[in-house]
């Protein structure tokens, strides 16, 4: 089998700080670009496109991203991979547009572009890899806080960046259902730029300035835990409740406690296995991005795209008291 190998590298490593050494002539590179380093959802992705490059044999993953969630982060990755001549890019943009002008230049240099988890503008991409279907996510984050105020009352959304593409579109799938469950009301977005001590403080502000607050929704892992334990430490454990995406692993003690009842997410690691697959597949020349089209994810099927060459690899799924522990300890 050739060779495989996951190369973990900064924004300052890719920058030029220190050298990179040519992979063999017969690697394909595929470089998984994330919001931030340092995020336990992406570093768990990661483990999902170590697992498909193992499964394919001759690839090399660069996993990659700034130190924070910025759009400025990411363009000078991304330039950095055009530089070093990569065979395909794989982002989870911080922001849709901007990101645009660098992969419309990778492309140009015949370099495969995809997004997945948060998007790029169509021009700036062959193909976006939705966790889920976003209509689905909106309508769960929002009906999992119901689920559990009979009565309803005044929630609160804690997003990561304003500009986050995902964030956004989930955001306002949600407000579209919103009126489908009686006595929600949806009093604030705040946002907390995927950081966990802005996230926290975030958290205080929404239960300082609205004391009538029953739920907190967080569609971010490193939010969601942030307003858990700000919701714990304000010993308001029961009495707000905090939902949204996360990770079990990181949500676990948090379910335990009963500051939240329930969560979802997808399996990162096979959101990073399907993005270096669909990568993969169409570097090789072996599918191609068209709309109503089918691009194979390996273990996980085929991704179909529609109009906008989009497409879902699962439904969300939830986790809550019954069967945190069967997951926790794997993401």
């Amino acid at each position: 089998m050739m060779k495989k190998s996951l190369k973990v590298l900064s924004a300052a490593v890719v920058a030029g700080t220190l050298a990179i050494a040519p992979a063999q002539a017969e690697d394909m590179r595929i470089a998984l670009v994330v919001k931030a380093l340092g995020i336990g959802f992406f570093e768990a992705a990661a483990k999902g496109a170590e697992e498909a490059a193992a499964e394919l044999g001759g690839v090399e993953i660069i996993y990659t991203g700034p130190t924070d969630t910025t759009a400025e982060g990411q363009i000078e990755v991304i330039n950095s991979l055009i530089a070093q001549k990569v065979d395909a890019i794989a982002v989870s943009a911080n922001d849709q547009d901007a990101l645009v002008p660098a992969l419309k230049k990778a492309m140009t240099r015949g370099i495969t572009v995809i997004s997945w988890d948060s998007g790029v503008a169509p021009e700036g991409r062959q193909m976006h890899l939705n966790p889920s279907s976003n209509p689905l996510i909106g309508n769960m984050i929002v009906k999992m806080a119901a689920d559990h105020l009979p009565d309803g009352g005044d929630v609160a959304v804690l997003s990561a960046s304003a500009t986050a593409t995902n964030q956004n579109i989930w955001i306002e799938e949600m407000n579209k259902v919103v009126g489908n469950y009686p006595g929600i009301n949806v009093v604030a977005t705040v946002y907390g730029d995927d950081l966990s001590d802005k996230s926290y403080r975030e958290a205080q502000g929404l239960m300082s300035s609205h004391p009538d607050l029953k739920a907190i929704i967080a569609p971010t892992s490193v939010g969601i835990v942030a307003a858990a334990q700000a919701v714990s430490d304000a010993g308001k454990a029961g009495e707000i409740l905090v939902t949204g995406l996360g990770l079990p692993s990181e949500m676990a003690a948090h379910v335990e406690s009963g500051a939240s009842k329930s969560f979802a997410i997808w399996n990162p690691i096979d959101l990073g296995y399907a993005a270096t697959m669909i990568s993969y597949n169409l570097a090789k020349g072996d599918a191609e991005a068209t709309a109503g089209g089918e691009i194979g994810m390996g273990r996980l099927g085929a991704v179909t795209l529609g109009e906008s060459l989009d497409g879902a690899m699962a439904d969300p799924f939830v986790y809550d008291s019954s069967n945190i522990a069967d997951f926790k300890d794997i993401f």
